[in-house]
Formats: C-alpha cells, structure tokens, sequence
C-alpha cells in the first residue's frame, strides 16, 4: 500500500513537469509502485530519446545531492526508486530537485 502511496505522488510530479514549458521535454512517465521511470526526449510530444539529457540531468542532480539512475536501451530513462521508509519531506526534496534540474537543462 505503501509502496502505491508513494508511486502516485511521484507520477502524479513528473506528470506536472511534464505539462510544463521551461523544463527539458519529458516523453512516457511510467511506474509499478514506488518504481518510476521517465523518459528524455528532444522535443516535446515526440519520441526521439535524449541521451544526452538524461546525462546532463544525472550530473546536474548529483550537485544537489540527489543520485539518478540513467537506464534503458538508449539511456534515455531515469529511473527512480524511493524507499517504503522514505518520508513525505524527503519524497518532496527529491522531486523538487529533479525539477529544478529539469528546468536548469532545459535548451
């Protein structure tokens, strides 16, 4: 239930960044619980995956604190997987620095 609680709220995030228009174009959002993964990709509404990115949006969150996953079979995702302990506080960090970075990528 938990891990549902916390996928939601994660989803429903990337969702919101994903509308906006000074972030770097988010493709599919997609997640199995406390397991989400969004994709980069070059403009937005298309499909063309953006390595380069995700590269940038990793190395960028890292000078924040926050470790991403790049994954997939063009390493356009990122993955993340929250902790069933993590606190809303936390949760809410973490997401918003995934969307300041977005937003500081963005071309």
């Amino acid at each position: 239930e938990r891990s549902n609680v916390i996928g939601a709220r994660m989803v429903e995030r990337l969702q919101q960044m994903k509308s906006r228009d000074d972030t770097a174009p988010i493709g599919d959002v997609r997640g199995l619980g406390a397991m989400v993964a969004f994709e980069l990709v070059r403009e937005r509404g298309g499909h063309e995956p953006n390595p380069e990115a995700v590269a940038a949006l990793t190395t960028k969150a890292l000078e924040y604190g926050l470790i991403l996953l790049a994954c997939g079979y063009w390493a356009n995702s990122v993955r993340i997987l929250a902790p069933l302990t993590i606190d809303e506080a936390h949760l809410e960090e973490g997401l918003d620095i995934i969307e300041r970075c977005l937003i500081e990528i963005a071309v």
